[in-house]
């Protein structure tokens, strides 16, 4: 299924050069694009949310990617280009594919900012990272599983902090009428 939704994906590839290009450019840069954009929103909701707002951002990248690297560790899967005939657009060296670091960070930027910040932004963001995996795709680097592979672990780890800021601002919260008590 992984191969066949690749192979119907990337077999339209290299037959448009200005659609190629286009993709092969969102394969690459968009990436930069989307983590302008969401520096760009942080900063406008940093007056409103705070330091807390790019602590959790952070964290979840941090997370998504020691998540990302864990998985790559014990996976098997190598880059289409490796078995299969492919129309590869963008150079790419050989090695692991699953998941992808691309799909991974942006997923994860774009997320954090929908729960963290603002939906608008993240949806925003998050149709980026979507057209990020499936240029990769296209491009003949990563398969479609890559790419959920990625948005998966970069939802877990928005998932996982905002589950850890929600118990730490409710223990925060029980602790500081105890300690209001006991200074009267």
């Amino acid at each position: 299924m992984n191969y066949h939704l690749f192979h119907l994906i990337n077999a339209a590839a290299g037959h448009h050069d200005p659609l190629d290009d286009v993709l092969e450019w969102c394969a690459v840069w968009l990436i930069y694009l989307l983590g302008a954009l969401a520096a760009v929103a942080l900063l406008l909701g940093l007056s409103s949310r705070g330091w807390p707002l790019l602590v959790r951002v952070a964290a979840s990248l941090t997370l998504a990617f020691a998540a990302g690297q864990l998985v790559a560790r014990v996976s098997t899967e190598v880059r289409p280009f490796q078995t299969h005939p492919v129309h590869q657009l963008i150079p790419h060296d050989p090695g692991g594919s699953l998941p992808s670091d691309h799909a991974t960070a942006a997923f994860a930027v774009a997320f954090a900012v929908g729960v963290f910040l603002s939906w608008r932004w993240g949806l925003l963001l998050a149709v980026l990272a979507a057209v990020i995996g499936f240029a990769r795709v296209w491009a003949g680097v990563h398969y479609p599983a890559d790419i959920l592979a990625g948005a998966v672990i970069g939802g877990g780890a928005v998932l996982t902090i905002a589950l850890a800021a929600r118990v730490l601002n409710r223990r925060a919260h029980q602790q500081r009428p105890q300690a209001a008590a006991s200074n009267h």
